[in-house]
């Protein structure tokens, strides 16, 4: 039982102003366990004509958070990370989540994204993505699935804690490959959509009530230092300012590459109390039934 309760429905706030336009959007999900907040911010970056980065949108029935960034240059770019995101939903709110279908939806959306461009163009397009959903009706626990330069950090609510990164990039440098001509060591070496992927990246992690995790592209995390993502995330800002904000602190320090993060929060668990679960005072009346009520 779930229900998606969009904070602005239907709509996204955009700036006009003279730097780049950021696309906002926040939401709660609620079931009889508790909440999780969710919000994401996108911005294009001066380098592409197009965002090439995508994410959830965040009106879906199921608790799945994916951030994609797209690789390739140009429309193709834009294309895959879009299917991307948009396959995941389709397969994993379907499927469920488990390591094995987030394995084989990733997979699979390789084959769908090549095959669609294909039909287009000689030109390449793929994506790398990072993903976060819970497992269990609690959402104490999380799996984190990612392929490629996508990252995914988690913050504990405890004002002591700070920034744990969950991912390892899939990088040409991590994975000991030699890059092609023109290519950077610190590029993606593996990635969705041009068959550059064997089996994605999956771990679990814990959620504590007031926990954070953060999924973002490349395009946020080459630019905001560990002291800067603490100081931000620990704001008491709403979430969707929260990632406003940390694209401003990328951008103020050089990104200009498209950028995009997802904050997902989780709340307490708020199981209400039923008249048949209340205890029976020893000198009132048995107050389980309506009977005792009375």
């Amino acid at each position: 039982m779930s229900l998606i309760t969009p904070l602005d429905p239907g709509s996204s706030r955009k700036r006009t102003a003279a730097q780049p336009a950021i696309d906002v959007r926040q939401s709660v999900h609620t079931t009889l366990f508790g909440r999780i907040a969710s919000a994401v911010a996108s911005s294009c970056g001066s380098v592409h004509g197009v965002n090439e980065d995508a994410h959830s949108m965040l009106d879906r029935s199921a608790a799945l958070y994916v951030v994609a960034d797209g690789v390739g240059g140009g429309a193709m770019a834009a294309m895959a990370s879009r299917r991307l995101v948009a396959h995941l939903h389709s397969a994993l709110e379907v499927d469920g989540i488990a390591a094995d279908t987030v394995c084989q939806a990733m997979l699979d959306a390789d084959r769908a994204i090549a095959d669609s461009i294909a039909q287009l163009t000689d030109s390449p397009g793929a994506a790398t993505v990072a993903l976060c959903a819970p497992v269990n009706v609690l959402a104490s626990k999380w799996l984190i699935a990612w392929v490629g330069d996508c990252r995914v950090y988690r913050l504990g609510a405890g004002t002591a804690q700070t920034l744990q990164s969950l991912t390892v990039d899939d990088t040409f440098e991590h994975l000991n490959e030699t890059p092609p001509p023109g290519s950077s060591p610190d590029d993606p070496a593996r990635m969705v959509g041009n068959g550059a992927v064997v089996r994605p990246n999956v771990a679990l992690t814990e959620m504590a009530p007031g926990d954070l995790l953060v999924a973002c592209s490349d395009g946020v995390h080459k630019h905001v230092r560990h002291e800067e993502w603490n100081r931000v995330l620990k704001s008491s800002q709403a979430l969707s300012q929260r990632c406003e904000d940390l694209i401003g602190v990328a951008r103020a320090n050089g990104s200009t590459d498209d950028a995009t993060v997802l904050l997902v929060q989780r709340g307490g668990v708020g199981v209400p109390r039923l008249p048949w679960g209340r205890r029976r005072d020893s000198d009132g009346p048995d107050t389980r039934s309506p009977e005792g009520a009375r």
